[in-house]
């Protein structure tokens, strides 16, 4: 109602000739001229006209204030922007005085700047739905009336409900370029600003060499503001799975379930799937705790149906641990199950159990930092044979084995005249095993280990003309290992690396049932520099020297000789995207790389590119009696605005093949986003069979389940 002070307000404009504002309840106007008719009963503001309310805002030509009915009536070209951007455009209305009720002629709806639905009328019900008819709704760009989007949906009656924000279709028809292709009686959509919503998600049309071609449709159910599920069935001639994901946010953590059970003609009478379940928990004292469990039904499952999980080595698993600033401790129990033909189950370490912690202390009256570490492990093959069977390898098939490790160190540094960096390592581990089920070495073995070393850095460091710095680095070690290696089977330090991370350590075995002996020495030389033109690079050379030679090192760790492989390890980065990667073990005696690795990555806007190399020599000791010697590439091209190839491949060259290659392309504009992909996955194994796979997605946008394309949003050209 106007109040009588509004209206003395409005005769002072009007003897002014200024703008109007007055305010009529809740309602604030603005016009260019505003006249109340004789009574007081209406009035009439016209000229670029202005009306807000709560945030909602309102543009016409004209406007007439009812004071009886309390109604508007309002003459376009109207627009009505609401508080969430959404905008409502009408030729003519008329509204009550909050805008919460009313009907709009020639109405146009437009959500999240996505969306647009035209309408004949337009209904407001209590601020809240939206009722239209003969409606036409797309988020396609619409070019006049002789040039169809490229998909639209019409219907009889589209209801848009603004607080579940849900859009609910009577008799819709969906229409390509102007032509019908479908038709439901009653549909149901989410709107672009809703991010979870209960209903079916975008289809997925596969077909595989395996399982022929089907359909995925997932079902997305939300379980309140913190759980959800999603229900995907999988159908083909082939096949019939549903698959399952589940997903729920606790206060301190979360958790995810996937799982799949299919009945299929490949292996007839036998229920498949797959079951895979991961969460991660804060608890109180700054304790974390994570677990992790993988299983399938049988070898072949995540091949034949290309899961998203596809490995050759399961791995369950829960973790206990804290990391404070002067303490570490982990308390975890792992399940392992190999995929892979040849490889038996029974005979390979399948339940391991580890206890660690370790603490430093920094004592002031002899200066440095002490560290003491603690380990209990222990790892547990199904098996009862206590020799070694008739499988590929040459490990005792039921061997069991438990340790308890202490390691015991102190460490300090100083600087010495002319920059000279110096830094010495004294320490003792006390090593205790127990192994069973083994003919030859069961038993208990004890080791103690006293070692100490030496070592000296000279840090170098120049500035460059143009502003860039270098680092030259020489580095040395000498260092001595004592006590006597017990008959201790080795069980876990059969792969030894060496790389510039281990470069100057007491000992490059993986555990404590093998440690380096007696008289050892180390020298390497590190390059850094940093360019202010965006480029930096670095490099490490080093070699390692002993006086006997060590058997437990097979041939391809680098240090089965008196004098190692030449370790090289280089990197290099540019602001353009460019990134190097690069590291190898080189053997001088035979004049080539024993083991090497290289990855290179060049990020762009208009494409990305990456490849890795993978070198590794013939090594018995290590179960490998060929080479292997791998590329994979893989990459993206924007080739314009709307489209994008991609692809990748793995190739073999010790063998002479493709282990798998794939290419794909999508499609994305304001209202359509649609990617197709095919990979051919050859068998590396007798019990895999190689397939092919075919997908395609075609994904409307403008709604929840489409995602946006406002970044593709184009104009009209004639």
């Amino acid at each position: 109602m106007m109040r009588r002070s509004a209206l003395a307000l409005i005769l002072a404009a009007l003897l002014w000739s200024d703008p109007l504002h007055a305010q009529s309840g809740d309602v604030m106007l603005l016009a260019d001229q505003v006249l109340v008719e004789q009574g007081g009963d209406t009035l009439v503001a016209t000229g670029n006209v202005e009306a807000l309310h709560e945030g909602t805002r309102l543009t016409a030509s004209s406007i007439i204030y009812n004071r009886a009915t309390n109604t508007l009536e309002i003459q376009g070209p109207i627009r009505i922007t609401q508080p969430n951007g959404d905008v409502l455009t009408a030729t003519q209305a008329q509204l009550d005085q909050g805008f919460q009720n009313g009907l709009l002629e020639s109405a146009r709806f437009v959500l999240d700047e996505q969306l647009q639905i035209a309408s004949a009328r337009a209904a407001r019900v209590q601020g809240r739905y939206t009722a239209m008819s003969q409606v036409a709704a797309t988020s396609c760009q619409v070019c006049g009336s002789d040039r169809p989007p490229l998909w639209a949906i019409r219907a009889t009656r589209v209801v848009h409900d603004a607080e579940e924000r849900q859009i609910y279709f009577d008799n819709a028809q969906l229409q390509v370029l102007g032509v019908p292709v479908f038709y439901i009686p009653r549909m149901r959509l989410p709107d672009p600003t809703l991010e979870r919503a209960r209903g079916f998600m975008i289809p997925e049309l596969k077909t595989t060499t395996l399982l022929g071609f089907g359909i995925k449709l997932p079902y997305f159910i939300p379980i309140g503001d913190h759980a959800d599920l999603r229900l995907t069935p999988y159908v083909s001639p082939i096949t019939r799975t549903l698959e399952m994901r589940y997903r729920q946010a606790f206060r301190t953590g979360n958790i995810t379930v996937n799982g799949a059970i299919s009945q299929d003609n490949l292996k007839r009478g036998e229920a498949r799937g797959l079951f895979f379940a991961d969460g991660t928990f804060a608890l109180p004292r700054n304790f974390r705790l994570s677990f992790d469990i993988e299983a399938v039904s049988d070898d072949a499952y995540l091949n034949d149906y290309n899961s998203d999980f596809k490995k050759d080595r399961l791995d369950s698993a829960v973790t206990l641990t804290r990391a404070q600033r002067d303490s570490f401790f982990s308390l975890g129990l792992i399940h392992y199950e190999s995929l892979t033909d040849g490889e038996n189950n029974a005979t390979q370490p399948t339940i391991i159990g580890d206890l660690r912690y370790n603490r430093r202390h920094f004592p002031k009256q002899i200066g440095g930092e002490v560290r003491l570490g603690f380990q209990l492990h222990g790892h547990y093959r199904y098996s009862d044979t206590d020799i070694d069977g008739s499988d590929a390898d040459t490990v005792v098939d039921g061997r069991d084995v438990g340790r308890a490790n202490l390691d015991l160190s102190w460490r300090d540094r100083w600087t010495l005249p002319g920059g000279l960096r110096a830094g010495a390592v004294t320490q003792i581990w006390v090593d205790h095993f127990i192994v069973e089920q083994d003919a030859v070495a069961e038993g208990d073995y004890t080791e103690v280990t006293p070692a100490a070393s030496l070592e000296l850095r000279w840090p170098l460091v120049k500035k460059t003309s143009n502003g860039g710095r270098v680092l030259i680095e020489p580095i040395a070690q000498v260092g001595w290992i004592g006590g006597e290696r017990s008959e201790v089977p080795n069980d876990e330090s059969t792969r030894a690396e060496f790389d510039e991370g281990n470069l100057l350590s007491l000992s490059r075995f993986p555990a404590p049932d093998r440690r380096e002996r007696g008289l050892i020495g180390a020298a390497g030389l590190r390059w850094m520099r940093e360019d202010p033109e965006g480029w930096r690079a670095s490099l490490v050379l080093g070699r390692v020297w002993r006086d006997d030679e060590d058997e437990a090192f097979s041939r391809s760790s680098g240090q089965d000789s008196i004098a190692s492989d030449w370790l090289v390890a280089g990197q290099f980065a540019h602001q353009n995207g460019l990134q190097l990667l690069a590291r190898g073990l080189y053997d001088t005696t035979e004049s080539r790389f024993t083991k090497a690795e290289m990855r290179a990555n060049v990020t762009l806007d208009r494409y990305a590119l990456g490849a890795s190399y993978i070198l590794l020599t013939t090594d018995p000791a290590e179960d490998r009696e060929d080479a292997q010697s791998q590329w994979r590439v893989d990459g993206r091209y924007n080739i314009d605005r709307n489209w994008t190839a991609k692809g990748s491949t793995r190739y073999d060259i010790a063998e002479g093949q493709f282990l798998n290659a794939g290419l794909g392309a999508e499609y994305r504009n304001e209202c359509v986003a649609v990617d197709f992909s095919v990979s051919r996955s050859f068998a590396s194994s007798t019990n895999l069979e190689p397939s092919t796979d075919f997908g395609l997605t075609v994904a409307l946008t403008g709604f929840s389940t489409g995602g946006s394309g406002k970044e593709y949003r184009r104009s009209c050209s004639y």
